[in-house]
C-alpha cells in the first residue's frame, strides 16, 4: 500500500471517528416565529440584532454578550462590571439608518444570532441578508411584546441552557401583568386617567394610542390623549401647543429630563390640568429605560410605575422596594436606598 493511499485511509478513519462527536455538540429547536434551527449544543457568546434584545439577553446572563448595539451611557455604566464596560459596540439592526459594523461581529465570534420579529417592519429583510455573511445561526425570538415576556424567558432558558434562570424571570413577568390586569380591571373608560406621553425636547413628539411605543400607557389603565393610527412604525408623531391644550390631559409622562425640568415654568404649559396638579413625571431609564426607546422587559417595572402613578388607591406599591427586588433579580444589582430615589428621581 503506498503512502498516499495509507493517509487517505488514516483520514477517513479520524472523520468517522470524530464526525459523530461533532454532530453530538449541535441540536435542534424551533424558536419563537415557529422556525427549526441548528444551534449549538453549549452557548457561551451571542450577539443581540438590537437593544431589546440585547438588553433581554443582559436579564438571563450578562456574560453572554459579546457586544453593544451602541455606546453605553454614563448611567448605564453604573450598573455594569468593568468586563462589560469593555465589550466593543457591534452595531444593530434598529431603525433610523442603523447598522452593525460585520467586520466587528465576525471578530466578536458568536455562537449565534438573537433577532426580535417586528411584525410589518421593512428592518427584518436586511437584517437578515447582512447577517448571512456571519454564517452563524440565528434565532427568533420575541422582544418587544409585552404579554410575551414571560414565554420569551421560558424559550431563551432552553435555548440557553439556563432553564431555571428562565422560570424565575417568566414567573415574575406572570405575576406582574396579571397583579396589574386585576387592578385596573373594571375602571369605566369614562373614569380613566387621560395621559400625555412627551418625547423631545419640548415634549411635542408623542405616540399613538396603538404605537407599541405608548402601550404601557393601556396596560397600566390609563387612557392615551393620543388617538391615531401612526404613520410610521418608528413613531414619533409631531404635534402642537395647542393641540396639547386641547387634550389638556390629567398626568404626563416626560421621556426627556430637559423638557421636565421646564414644563413647570414654563407659561405655555401652566394652565394645562397635569402641570396645574404637579402631576408631571419623568420617566425612569437607568440602566434601561421603564417606558419605551427601547421597549423592553424594563416595562415588566415601568407598568407598575405608571399604575402606582395614575390609581394609587388601586396600586398600594412601595416603589423603592419594587425597584430593589426587581434591579436584584433582573439586572444582578444590589441597589441602596440613594440609588433608587435617584432612579425614581425623587
Amino acid at each position: 500500500m503506498d503512502t498516499t493511499k495509507t493517509t487517505l485511509i488514516g483520514i477517513i478513519f479520524i472523520l468517522a471517528f470524530f464526525l459523530p462527536a461533532f454532530h453530538a455538540e449541535a441540536r435542534e429547536i424551533v424558536d419563537m416565529d415557529g422556525r427549526t434551527v441548528t444551534v449549538p449544543e453549549k452557548i457561551s457568546r451571542v450577539y443581540g440584532v438590537s437593544p431589546p434584545v440585547t438588553n433581554i439577553l443582559y436579564a438571563m446572563d450578562p456574560l453572554l454578550l459579546t457586544g453593544w448595539n451602541s455606546p453605553l451611557r454614563d448611567e448605564e455604566k453604573l450598573f455594569l462590571s468593568k468586563r462589560l464596560r469593555s465589550l466593543p459596540v457591534v452595531g444593530g439592526w434598529y431603525g433610523q439608518g442603523q447598522s452593525a459594523n460585520i467586520e466587528i461581529l465576525i471578530k466578536v465570534n458568536p455562537d449565534l444570532v438573537l433577532i426580535s420579529r417586528w411584525q410589518g417592519s421593512s428592518i427584518e429583510k436586511k437584517t437578515e441578508e447582512a447577517l448571512q455573511r456571519i454564517r452563524k445561526p440565528i434565532v427568533h425570538i420575541c422582544a418587544l411584546d409585552l404579554p410575551r415576556y414571560a414565554d420569551t424567558f421560558r424559550f431563551l432558558g432552553r435555548l440557553l441552557n439556563r432553564e431555571e434562570r428562565g422560570r424565575r424571570l417568566a414567573d415574575y413577568a406572570d405575576r406582574s401583568l396579571t397583579g396589574i390586569q386585576h387592578a385596573v380591571a373594571g375602571i369605566p373608560d369614562a373614569k380613566k386617567v387621560r395621559v400625555y406621553y412627551a418625547e423631545g425636547v419640548d415634549g411635542l413628539t408623542t405616540e399613538c394610542d396603538r404605537s407599541m411605543h405608548a402601550e404601557l400607557i393601556n396596560y397600566a389603565g390609563g387612557k392615551n390623549v393620543c388617538q391615531c393610527t401612526q404613520r410610521t412604525e418608528m413613531g414619533m408623531e409631531k404635534t402642537t401647543m395647542e393641540q396639547v391644550l386641547a387634550w389638556n390631559p390629567e398626568v404626563i409622562v416626560a421621556q426627556e429630563r430637559a423638557f421636565y425640568q421646564r414644563v413647570f415654568s414654563d407659561p405655555r404649559w401652566k394652565s394645562i390640568r397635569a402641570v396645574k396638579d404637579h402631576r408631571v413625571y419623568l420617566i425612569p431609564r437607568s440602566p434601561f429605560n421603564w417606558f419605551d426607546r427601547p421597549p423592553s422587559y424594563m416595562r415588566l417595572l415601568g407598568i407598575k410605575w405608571l399604575a402606582n402613578i395614575l390609581y394609587p388607591e388601586r396600586m398600594r406599591l412601595n416603589m423603592v422596594k419594587e425597584t430593589r427586588e426587581f434591579y436584584r433579580l433582573f439586572l444582578h444589582a444590589e441597589l441602596s436606598d440613594d440609588q433608587i430615589r435617584k432612579i425614581l428621581n425623587r
